[in-house]
């Protein structure tokens, strides 16, 4: 049976190369794996912007009726949460899964004071606006997966969707997540098996 295409997709002051080792993995079981660069990268517009970019590489790149995974790594998580909430992506994408991304916002946000890191902090405009109708994600698969270790996303826990199930590895370091073999394990079984996803070696369920 074919495999619903997957997208990736990247944080901020990153490109597509940052799933160098994820995207091989995935193919190699046999997925067919998608990214594309968001621009510009580095927080300079909102994450609105960022967003409408997922919304025209889907249309570009997927047929009106193929349904498709997500992964997000990061601030990619809510660029990707914004599609699937507010343009319409819920009625295609089938999973979702985000890793290491701020969903309750993250104080290092204010290391910055351009428009996309301002939407990244704890109750910005952006995700108030996300987060009072995070309901609508329990009509798709989402897991959100996170490490209590993780100095970028402060407090970690701001990782953990509130919608679906959240996953906790022991990842030392937030750039460390998207090559964690454990993270790729995770995410290649959730994307690939219909039922519920194992946890794995050292994973918990919140």
């Amino acid at each position: 049976m074919a495999r619903h295409p997957v997208l990736l997709v990247h944080g901020i002051d990153d490109t597509a190369a940052l799933f160098r080792s994820m995207k091989p993995f995935l193919e190699d079981g046999g997925l067919s794996v998608h990214s594309l660069n968001l621009v510009p990268n580095n927080g300079k517009v909102g994450l609105k912007e960022l967003a409408k970019q997922l919304d025209q590489h889907a249309r570009a790149n997927f047929t009106p009726d193929q349904a498709i995974d997500i992964v997000g790594f990061s601030m990619g998580g809510l660029v990707s949460r914004y599609y699937i909430q507010r343009l319409d992506g819920i009625q295609r994408v089938r999973k979702f899964v985000t890793i290491a991304t701020p969903h309750r916002g993250t104080w290092t946000g204010f290391l910055r004071a351009n428009p996309g890191a301002r939407d990244m902090r704890p109750g910005s405009a952006f995700l108030r606006d996300l987060n009072r109708d995070v309901e609508m994600l329990d009509g798709i698969s989402c897991t959100s997966i996170w490490t209590p270790l993780d100095l970028m996303i402060v407090p970690a826990n701001s990782s953990r969707l509130p919608a679906g199930r959240s996953i906790s590895v022991r990842t030392p370091a937030h750039p460390l997540m998207v090559r964690d073999p454990q993270v790729l394990r995770l995410v290649f079984e959730i994307l690939s098996n219909d039922q519920e996803a194992g946890l794995g070696r050292g994973a918990t369920s919140r």
